[in-house]
């Protein structure tokens, strides 16, 4: 059995998708959130569906023993949904390829340190760009440098605003991140 311990900062949706998608898997579950907000929405929602959740502060994610902890408790993956930090080395290194992370666009465009959420929509909206996307990538020392494993595009019309994008975004990760989750963990068993 493969345990994917997902790490989260806010609302949940894409958590709570995987989730769903995974509960009734024969090989791959869901074993844990893991926030570090105390009021994320995300919390609530892992809650309802029967999933354990935890809360973490800075001084405890850049310990190792936050590595150990999950490998005792039998993690195998670990699935950012919209998690903000900076993975440290230890996870890295707990975890080897085993990290994975969602981007709200088509990297290497609009990513790195303070690329997030509404911030990336906007800009590709200024920008004027003709499509946007999603990149499903490992997760290294930096900010959205890891090896893509899908990236997935919309098109973009004239008059899309942020909001709208976002929304065409959220479709695309709902549709590809569970599904590519899977493949990745099924494809790499060692």
């Amino acid at each position: 059995m493969y345990n994917i311990a997902i790490l989260a900062s806010g609302s949940g949706s894409n958590a709570e998708n995987i989730i769903r998608y995974f509960q009734s898997h024969t090989d791959i579950r869901v074993l844990e959130v893991l926030s570090n907000k105390s009021d994320a929405y995300v919390l609530e929602r892992s809650s309802k569906l029967n999933v354990p959740v935890r809360v973490f502060n800075k001084e405890e994610f850049h310990s190792p023993e936050f590595s150990n902890r999950l490998l005792k408790e039998g993690i195998t993956h670990v699935v950012l949904a919209g998690f903000l930090w900076l993975v440290p080395q230890h996870l890295i290194a707990a975890f080897p390829n085993r990290i994975v992370n969602i981007h709200p666009a088509l990297l290497p465009k609009y990513g790195g340190k303070g690329m997030y959420g509404a911030k990336v929509h906007e800009s590709v909206v200024a920008a004027g760009e003709k499509e946007t996307g999603i990149t499903i990538h490992l997760v290294n020392e930096e900010y959205d440098k890891g090896l893509p494993l899908l990236q997935a595009t919309c098109g973009l019309e004239p008059g899309d605003t942020a909001d709208s994008v976002a929304a065409k975004v959220h479709e695309l990760e709902y549709q590809h991140f569970p599904r590519t989750i899977e493949n990745w963990i099924i494809k790499n068993q060692s």
